[in-house]
């Protein structure tokens, strides 16, 4: 009986091996068998319990006993039947290491991978070789995909991966990019990944441009904004941030998407629309114009709020408007830049209310560099005829602040050349100040046509400088012309052009009537 059963048992497994070893046509000869039962050969490796021989006699009953088998040095492998385990044969494993150099990988970095990742042993070579080529069709090719297999090899196993790579490579048209979606992968838990499509369409659905959709997918962590919210927090804040404009400004920085928004967004925006005295739309249109500006903690924008009331001694309202004017003011270091400035234009005789009035005119003087900028225009101001430290010369300043230093010196350049001097250019920028920062070219035409077409002289600019802000063929020829059928050459530039354009056109028709 005994032998009968050990005979059919060996005969078996023999078989089955033999089988599985003509089919694998790897081997040139046939290896020498240890024993009926499938191996990894590992020549460092403990023995491994393969099954479970019965023993049976008359007199002790069944029994049994695990077989223990050592590994042969030669790297094969042979599937038994009667063992429920895949194992690589020879030719399977040539495929294997075939599938994983598409990655980068050699055949010693497989295997230590393998080894590190015994789950990859169990998986089968066409689903492995699937995954790879759904990575490589979103993008993920050559080092970027030999890296992310590397430090993330569960990504050619987890199926929580192929929703994210279906919906980016279809309804995303692969332009999330590659690098996204490779830290994505490395740095978010798979049990994260499911419901990523859903998330993404939510902000579709919000009205977020489909055409947009892709800049702002490249733009935040994927991870914190997306995957590790749930749908219900995604959907509150969208419904937070939409009475300021908040479609728009996800558009513009994504990386809004990346806050809280019971710790970092509500506290934040509720700080500055106490500022504005409540008013949402106001605020909305702060975080439009510089969405950054919730990329500051709300202590730091606390502090410089404190600053404009206690060193500059401006009311909340006032400083809003500063705010709603020039919302960059929140970014500028306190102590480099805002003291500094704040404390020129004291000593320049400007008051609290002087200051506020300023810098709702001239704000980028907060910003600009003081030695590549505002020293070089305080040069030439000074040069020109300005007393250092007087108001005069603050609010010169003001008025070049939008305009470079090389344009200002074309500008003084090109009134010298007309035979006007430094007196009368200050005298010019006195009662015009913003005659300094206007294009040469420009300046040049329209004073061409103020000598050669009018037949008048330079020096009527120093009587009414605004002349060169208005523009040449809309405003100074038409009016020109017009006027010189009725009342000749001889006419005032100041009654000629800062009419308004109401009042010239009933004139215009007064005339007329008179004349028929």
């Amino acid at each position: 009986m005994v032998s009968a059963i050990t005979m059919l048992t060996d005969s078996f497994c023999l078989s089955s091996s033999f089988s599985a070893f003509v089919n694998s046509n790897a081997l040139t000869s046939p290896p020498k068998l240890q024993s009926p039962v499938s191996l990894y050969a590992n020549p460092t490796a403990r023995p491994r319990q393969c099954f479970s021989l019965i023993n049976v006699n008359s007199t002790s009953g069944t029994e049994r006993r695990p077989l223990t088998c050592t590994q042969p040095a030669n790297r094969f492998s042979i599937q038994c039947n009667c063992v429920d385990t895949p194992i690589f044969l020879h030719g399977e494993t040539g495929m294997l290491f075939s599938v994983f150099r598409e990655t980068g990988l050699n055949e010693k970095e497989t295997n230590l991978l393998l080894d590190k990742n015994p789950t990859l042993r169990s998986t089968s070579l066409d689903r492995i070789h699937a995954r790879i080529l759904a990575l490589q069709s979103v993008g993920i090719n050559d080092f970027p995909l030999y890296r992310l297999v590397i430090k993330c090899p569960r990504v050619l196993i987890a199926e929580e991966i192929d929703s994210v790579i279906s919906f980016v490579r279809d309804d995303l048209e692969g332009k999330v990019q590659p690098a996204q979606l490779e830290r994505l992968f490395i740095t978010t838990e798979v049990r994260f990944l499911l419901g990523f499509d859903q998330k993404v369409k939510l902000l579709l659905h919000h009205e977020i441009p489909q055409e947009k959709m892709a800049h702002v997918l490249n733009n935040v962590n994927l991870n914190k904004a997306i995957c590790c919210k749930s749908i219900e927090e995604i959907e509150r804040a969208i419904t937070f941030l939409k009475p300021y404009h908040g479609i728009e400004i996800i558009v513009r920085r994504p990386a809004i998407l990346n806050y809280d928004l019971d710790s970092q967004l509500i506290p934040k925006i509720q700080f500055l629309e106490e500022l504005s005295g409540g008013d949402a739309n106001a605020t909305g249109t702060v975080l439009r114009k510089q969405p950054a500006i919730l990329s500051y903690s709300l202590q730091h924008m606390e502090g410089h709020v404190e600053f404009m009331r206690s060193y500059v001694g401006l009311s909340d309202p006032e400083i809003f408007k500063i705010i709603l004017v020039f919302p960059n003011v929140m970014s500028i270091s306190k102590e480099r830049k805002l003291r500094p400035r704040i404390e020129f234009l004291k000593q320049c005789g400007l008051n609290s209310n002087d200051i506020f009035k300023f810098l709702k005119r001239a704000p980028l003087i907060l910003a600009l560099s003081f030695e590549d900028n505002l020293a070089h225009k305080l040069g030439f101001l000074v040069k020109i005829g300005y007393e250092y430290r007087t108001k005069e010369l603050a609010l010169a300043l003001g008025a070049v602040t939008r305009t470079s230093c090389a344009n200002m010196q074309k500008v003084i350049g090109l009134f010298l050349s007309y035979r006007l001097s430094c007196k009368d250019i200050f005298s010019m920028s006195k009662k015009h100040p913003q005659i300094l920062q206007y294009n040469p070219s420009s300046l040049e035409e329209k004073m061409e046509y103020l000598i050669g077409e009018m037949g008048r002289e330079v020096s009527e600019l120093l009587a009414f400088p605004a002349f060169l802000a208005y523009k040449l063929d809309d405003r100074i020829k038409h009016r020109y012309e017009v006027k010189r059928k009725t009342i000749g050459t001889g006419m005032s530039l100041n009654k000629l052009l800062s009419v308004s354009a109401n009042r010239f056109s009933t004139k215009k028709k007064a005339k007329s009537l008179v004349n028929d």
